[in-house]
């Protein structure tokens, strides 16, 4: 009984859940009248409405059997964001095969290994700076590790998996550089791609600080009083835990030092380039696609190696991209139907029943639900960010604005929905029941949701631009 109980509550795959909302998009078409505002282009030459100016237009209804057109025009239109993703996977897996970033966190952890207040927050900032750009669900292989390391510190198995998720979520949640979420809505929004990233990175350090400040208080309750642990009698029953030596992680040579240099490098470039060169998607792509080719040098690797190991890590970003441009075919179906701007303008005046110093926290807590359904962050960006940017002009909010509150709200959520993978995996992969990681989570969270709602009234105040 319990066995059908859990198949009949499976989650559905992303994918499926994807094609659920395209359907829905779809029969929208066919309920919700249609309409337009007009648009002008701005100083800055960004096209925006005039939220004025709407009027309801002829209806003009998506059909079902048009809906795999919609889909390969939504794959076609994501190009460029497909390449820059599966290029980036492939580029980090020629770094992570090199076992560079092994060795440099066994060599932290060695060295700062009677210091919590040092090795706590280098290890998070260390995790969060790899996450500006990538998943935290590419580090499902470290958990054990790090666990081990951890309770070969007194500390519990929590304190091992939150130094993965914790600072990888500040890493991503932020948007500093990331390709998946931030680019992919800035694209969307006609706004400079790595454009607001000063303040982005302003809030990486607020919450940077804020967690490993948590994070620290737990470890050291958990070492001084280990019955505090969610986790104390199942890591007292694990005999599996002990036994690891730093010097295991591997050793770092001259080799290994080039292909961190080379990681540090290439993150420098794209930024450069994109604040200072108007570098788009594709010239970002070519720097990742350089990056595996010199780190795998750097590695030592001959060119067949670099090859398997790009490939192999392209490989496990492919359904990250595929998701982008299915998703993309949701504004397609929704522009087809001509109901876009009718969304909106119901959005906008819902929106402009709340108060308009809360508006943008407003739109960062909604981003927190609509993640409970659409996970993956590149995904949400593509549906709800042609339906986002115009509500954000309709009601006075700057798009650099709904940008933040969209980062915010998919990413730190993701750490206590049990429909994520990041999360799922990495606690799988460590055997830390979800309820267990939850006692210690909630407060977190909470503590999390209460930042963003400041970081995003700042913003909203100081009018955070351009547009």
């Amino acid at each position: 009984m319990s066995t059908e109980k859990k198949k009949l509550f499976k989650v559905p795959h992303t994918f499926v859940i994807i094609l659920f909302i395209i359907l829905f998009a779809m029969a929208l078409t066919w309920v919700v009248p249609a309409g337009q505002f007009e648009r002008f282009k701005n100083d800055q030459g960004i096209n925006v409405i005039n939220p004025d100016a709407f009027n309801y237009a002829e209806k003009s209804p998506v059909s079902i059997f048009s809906v795999p057109k919609h889909i390969v025009e939504g794959l076609v239109k994501s190009a460029e964001l497909f390449f820059l993703i599966v290029l980036s996977g492939g580029a980090f897996n020629v770094i992570v095969t090199s076992g560079a970033l092994q060795g440099a966190i066994g060599k932290i952890a060695k060295r700062f290994a009677h210091s919590e207040s040092i090795f706590i927050p280098l290890l998070t900032l260390a995790f969060g700076l790899i996450c500006t750009t990538q998943g935290v669900n590419m580090f499902i292989g470290f958990a054990p590790v790090m666990v081990m390391i951890a309770r070969a510190m007194g500390f519990d198995s929590i304190v091992g998996v939150a130094v993965i998720l914790l600072g990888g979520a500040v890493g991503f949640s932020t948007g500093t550089l990331n390709p998946s979420t931030t680019i992919v809505a800035q694209k969307i929004g006609e706004l400079p791609l790595y454009s607001g990233i000063e303040y982005r990175a302003f809030s990486f350090v607020v919450y940077m600080i804020i967690t490993n400040i948590f994070l620290i208080r737990y470890a050291k309750a958990v070492r001084k009083t280990p019955t505090l642990s969610p986790m104390y009698e199942l890591d007292l029953n694990d005999s599996q835990s002990g036994g690891l030596q730093l010097d295991d992680m591997g050793h770092m040579d001259t080799r290994k030092w080039l292909v961190i240099l080379s990681l540090v490098g290439a993150l420098a470039v794209i930024v450069y380039g994109g604040i200072r060169l108007d570098w788009g998607l594709t010239e970002s792509s070519a720097a990742f696609l350089w990056l595996g080719i010199i780190a795998g040098v750097f590695a030592g690797f001959g060119p067949s190696k670099i090859a398997v190991c790009f490939v192999e890590g392209a490989k496990k970003m492919v359904s990250a991209a595929l998701i982008i441009g299915m998703a993309k075919s949701v504004s397609g179906i929704l522009s087809a139907g001509n109901i876009i701007d009718t969304i909106v303008f119901a959005l906008g005046n819902m929106l402009n029943s709340v108060p308009a110093f809360a508006q943008g926290m407003a739109m960062y807590i909604a981003n927190n639900f609509i993640n409970a359904f659409v996970t993956s962050g590149s995904g949400q960006a593509a549906a709800t960010m042609p339906i986002i940017m115009p509500l954000s002009d309709m009601v006075g909010i700057t798009r650099q604005t709904a940008v933040l509150a969209y980062n915010f709200g998919d990413g730190f959520s993701n750490y206590i929905l049990p429909t994520s993978t990041a999360l799922m995996g990495i606690l799988g992969a460590a055997n830390i029941p979800y309820d267990r990681w939850m006692k210690f989570m909630w407060k977190m969270f909470l503590i999390w949701v209460a930042t963003g709602c400041v970081l995003v009234f700042i913003a909203q105040m100081i009018h955070l631009g351009p547009m």
